[in-house]
């Protein structure tokens, strides 16, 4: 077997071997080649991150908005340049087809390309005469040091949601990678090399949890970006809170769909196809529950009962694929499990995606798309993340009910409606519980410019990233009031 190579981490400017003793396989979820290995980096190496990247704010906060900016619009033309090499790292390493890297890539690029509109963004607001001869002004700062906690299943796009407001704005940024994905990052700190930043402004350390809590406990990181499942998003955002930082930490989510019988029935099936088993089913935005209405219940679950069971699922660089693998074998096995609780609880499998045999991948990570029909509404499956290629059914009367179980969730980041009426789908905008909503929309995905609003247990904090939230999130408020007096300028 042919050596791998163990992942430098990134500090001062410069590629740096870890001390780490300890390092995890990097696997194609696909073919189970290891690509290489990450090392998993002690507390002490995080520190030194962080004492650079304390050391690189003094001079870099000083440097002017439209100086920063110029970084990112020649990051903006090598992350062009590079494209395709990205995307098929991504699907590489997190199993994702050859198009949805491509898609992923491209979201991470319009974050960049918002970034640059920071001398505007940053601005402040002023008022003269608050009082007589007084003014008073308001002035965005940076913070200082941040960081930035990844996750698996977007590893190229998430990072961007926060970094590049991070450094526009003049702090500097340490980005934790996954260490399940560590590749792409890779990637794209090589073109980050390219840009001649003053040493320390943007650091990478490969690690886990160790790494994690150093970056939560360092007193120098004063605000953390964190995206993962609900119940670590809880711990980063309680122990960051605990250290005096701020937070934003995307949860996890269970995103329920209603489809009325108005509906467009083949624009919905093909949409909710794509959205409930799209990245396989591991996105924040994937469809996990579908709410039909009414007569909406025989023709959708036919329709969609027909698009899972003709998705074509395989090796993500091959032609024509439509639906990659999950990451990795224990995510597998939990999402099969997860269906075999449906069961158990009295769903009906009307499309089973467990132990898919895919020819020439037979020991990958495969789950097809499964469809559940009659899930009860309480039961201990409607309300958990699978994370997977997994689509409940539920049947209601009225669009009441439809939105009154919507609301129930514990979870909050995305709820759609699918209808031809626009009184329904203003009714569901203004009383659905979530925060990002889509009306005919299967991934309400926010652009760039505007903020990625999960609500409940889906986001822990009160500012998002992307757009004006990520400026606000990345910046402090100084208010100055001044006075002065018309006797001093007499001098003159």
């Amino acid at each position: 077997m042919a050596a791998v190579n163990v992942l430098p981490n990134y500090v001062k400017g410069k590629w740096v071997a870890s001390a780490a003793s300890e390092t995890l396989d990097v696997v194609n979820p696909a073919t189970l080649e290891c690509l290489a290995q990450v090392p998993l980096s002690s507390a002490a190496e995080l520190n030194q991150a962080a004492a650079e990247a304390q050391a690189a704010f003094a001079e870099w906060r000083r440097v002017p908005a439209t100086g920063r900016v110029r970084y990112l619009f020649h990051l903006r033309e090598l992350l062009e340049q590079q494209f395709d090499d990205i995307a098929r790292t991504i699907t590489l390493e997190c199993g994702k087809t050859l198009a949805e890297s491509r898609g992923e890539m491209r979201r991470a690029v319009e974050n960049v390309e918002v970034a640059c509109g920071i001398p505007m963004m940053m601005q402040g607001y002023n008022a003269e005469d608050i009082a007589r001869g007084i003014d008073e002004i308001m002035i965005r700062q940076p913070l200082g040091v941040t960081a930035i906690i990844a996750p698996f299943n977007f590893p190229g796009m998430i990072p961007f949601w926060f970094m590049p407001y991070a450094i526009a704005c003049g702090n500097t940024c340490i980005v934790k990678p996954s260490e399940k994905v560590p590749l792409t990052m890779q990637k794209v700190f090589g073109l980050i090399h390219q840009l001649d930043l003053p040493a320390g402004v943007v650091n990478l350390v490969n690690g886990a949890k160790e790494t994690v809590d150093a970056i939560l406990d360092h007193p120098d990181i004063r605000a953390v970006s964190f995206v993962g499942s609900s119940s670590v998003a809880r711990y980063v955002y309680s122990r960051a809170a605990a250290s005096g930082k701020r937070a934003q930490c995307q949860g996890g989510a269970k995103n329920p769909v209603i489809v009325l019988p108005d509906a467009d029935l083949s624009m919905t099936t093909r949409i909710l196809s794509d959205s409930a088993f799209g990245c396989a089913g591991q996105r924040c935005l994937a469809a996990s529950v579908a709410i039909t209405v009414g007569e909406a219940r025989k023709p959708f679950t036919e329709a969609i009962a027909t698009a899972a069971e003709s998705r074509v699922v395989g090796y993500g660089l091959d032609e024509g694929v439509q639906m990659g693998t999950v990451i990795s074998e224990q995510s597998k096995s939990r999402v099969e499990s997860w269906i075999q609780k449906g069961a158990d609880a009295g769903a009906k499998v009307l499309v089973d995606g467990r132990n898919p045999n895919v020819s020439g991948y037979e020991q990958g990570h495969f789950v097809r798309p499964t469809l559940l029909d009659d899930v009860e509404p309480g039961s201990e499956i409607a309300a958990t993340e699978i994370f997977g290629p997994v689509l409940s059914l539920m049947h209601l009367d009225t669009i009441d009910e439809a939105i009154a179980l919507v609301n129930q969730g514990t979870y909050g980041n995305m709820a759609c409606l699918f209808t031809s009426s626009g009184a329904a789908a203003r009714k569901f905008r203004y009383e659905a519980e979530a925060g990002n909503i889509g009306i005919n929309i299967g991934v309400a995905a926010p652009m760039a410019f505007f903020p990625f609003s999960g609500w409940k247990e889906s986001f822990f904090g009160d500012l998002h990233g992307q757009g004006q939230h990520a400026v606000e999130f990345f910046t402090q408020t100084k208010v100055v009031v001044e006075r002065w007096p018309q006797e001093w300028s007499r001098q003159f």
